[in-house]
């Protein structure tokens, strides 16, 4: 009899699959502006599957569905303007996909982007007083740049800058009425 695991061993995240209305489109702007390879497509019954390598043994994947729901920004994804409406969705949705990159990369991979004719919004989050400064400093922990694929999925390339420690725990969740939960805080298990 096998015996359970001491806990789960998590390998990174293996792929999120998402909506598109339009695969021809989508593997057009996932292969040639972001350059990630298609490595599996699929008809399943009435619809398709495709994967994107993204790098580190993750994929995104797109399903094509005959006649889907229409596209609905601020309720199953993040609103298009967010400067404007913030960038609250609803319970369950996708709002946004982020796709790790290292942080010498950063500004190169922004004016690639920019190049290809991608319209993006980069910030430098960072704590302290400067909040999102123009250019990272001590404080910056990430580094984001945001943009849109053709389905009007709200993508970011993310660079952390630095390692996560115990301090990075800044807040306390709320539960669903909007009181705050104390974080039952674990020391990590050590490594075998």
């Amino acid at each position: 009899m096998t015996q359970p695991a001491k806990a789960f061993r998590y390998s990174g995240v293996n792929h999120v699959a998402l909506v598109c209305k339009d695969m021809a489109e989508t593997v057009d702007f996932y292969e040639n502006v972001l350059e990630m390879p298609l490595v599996r497509s699929m008809a399943v019954r009435d619809h398709q599957h495709f994967f994107f390598d993204c790098g580190g043994g993750a994929l995104i994947a797109f399903f094509w569905f005959r006649e889907p729901p229409p596209f609905s920004p601020g309720i199953a994804s993040q609103p298009l303007d967010v400067a404007k409406d913030g960038m609250m969705s609803a319970v369950a949705s996708m709002n946004h996909l982020a796709i790790n990159i290292e942080p010498e990369a950063f500004d190169a991979s922004v004016a690639r982007l920019r190049a290809k004719g991608v319209e993006c919004h980069v910030i430098n989050h960072s704590d302290g007083p400067d909040g999102h400064p123009a250019e990272p400093t001590e404080h910056t922990w990430i580094r984001s740049v945001y943009f849109t694929d053709p389905n009007g999925i709200k993508l970011e390339l993310a660079a952390l800058t630095r390692p996560f420690t115990p301090e990075d725990l800044l807040v306390d969740p709320m539960d669903e009425k909007g009181n705050p939960v104390p974080l039952k805080r674990r020391m990590p298990e050590p490594a075998e």
